[in-house]
């Protein structure tokens, strides 16, 4: 949730950062929307100030608004590596992509160098999410995690890599999320009379908000990676495939209602519960098409940065899984 909390924060900031420069440079002919073919003072320094500003101001936020609710100490490391089957880990990477795409484009519109501004956003992507790591190593909930460390530098350096062979994003992550149906049939507490159900606890796990859901509805995510085979193919037949389309794959997980098993506590009352057996975690692999919003034609440049926007969510299209349990599904229609 963290993770997440920084990435929407972040996203607001960098909304920010462009709102105050359109004020600040209304007389120029340059149209907003379009990048500066050259370095521009202005638009670099109102996006470094903003930068900075919306830095501080985020992890004061973080601080105060999350950490604070928890015992802190000395600084720790954490193995949190079985945790969630890794689902948070992908979900580190995405928001690392994420984080160094948007801040190396932002700076591409203030007129750096492909290159530099790719340097810039993977530093920026870097430095949110490692103060992020910091942070947790001070509190005694969690600890600094070098699984989330690695990840995030997977998920910077992909950008980065792209930019510096490519200059295109040809790989691209994405997530997709939708709200499990679960059981309201009540069971019984291991050492006690108490019930619950697993709808019970994962609203008490996950939250019932569509924010919550969207966030922290490990069972409901799946982060994809959202390849554009077009982009590798020196010649294409009859123009085939679209440059828009994408191939994906993706990873998501199911029937998990705790970190590392599916055994919790009430810490209210003491009562212990275990989900019932037909509630098997595991691991779940998805095939499916996917569309590359920033590849589809337009005149309208407004338009590419919501399509920018857009490019966060893996569109819903017909799906193969293969899951650990060892069953083959098609999904008809699946996000």
């Amino acid at each position: 949730m963290k993770n997440w909390l920084l990435f929407l924060i972040l996203c607001c900031s960098l909304s920010a950062s462009a709102q105050i420069d359109s004020i600040s440079l209304p007389k120029q002919k340059l149209g907003f929307f379009e990048n500066a073919p050259s370095f521009n003072q202005s638009r670099f320094w109102t996006l470094t100030g903003i930068g900075i500003t919306g830095y501080s101001a985020v992890t004061i936020g973080l601080d105060r608004a999350w950490y604070a609710n928890y015992p802190r100490g000395q600084f720790h490391f954490f193995d949190d590596w079985q945790g969630w089957q890794q689902m948070d880990k992908f979900g580190h990477a995405m928001t690392g992509y994420f984080e160094s795409k948007w801040a190396g484009n932002l700076y591409r519109w203030a007129g750096l160098s492909q290159r530099d501004a790719a340097w810039v956003g993977f530093g920026t992507g870097l430095l949110f999410q490692t103060t992020l790591e910091v942070m947790d190593g001070f509190s005694d909930q969690w600890g600094f995690s070098w699984g989330d460390m690695g990840f995030n530098v997977i998920g910077s350096g992909l950008y980065l890599g792209q930019e510096l062979l490519w200059k295109e994003q040809r790989i691209r992550l994405k997530m997709s999320t939708h709200r499990p149906q679960y059981s309201t049939q009540l069971f019984q507490a291991n050492n006690s009379m108490a019930t619950t159900s697993i709808n019970a606890r994962t609203a008490n796990l996950f939250g019932t908000s569509p924010a919550e859901l969207l966030f922290k509805e490990y069972n409901g995510q799946t982060i994809w990676m959202s390849v554009n085979v077009a982009s590798f193919l020196k010649e294409r037949p009859n123009n085939f495939p679209p440059k828009w389309i994408n191939v994906a794959v993706g990873y998501g997980i199911e029937n998990f209602f705790g970190a590392e098993s599916n055994t919790w506590e009430d810490k209210t009352t003491g009562d212990q519960f275990t989900a019932p057996p037909q509630y098997q975690r595991h691991s779940q692999f998805f095939l499916s098409l996917d569309i590359d919003f920033e590849r589809i034609p337009t005149k309208h440049k407004w338009l590419k940065t919501v399509f920018g926007i857009l490019n966060i969510f893996k569109v819903p299209f017909p799906t193969l899984e293969v899951n650990t349990l060892g069953q083959v599904k098609f999904h008809a229609f699946y996000f």
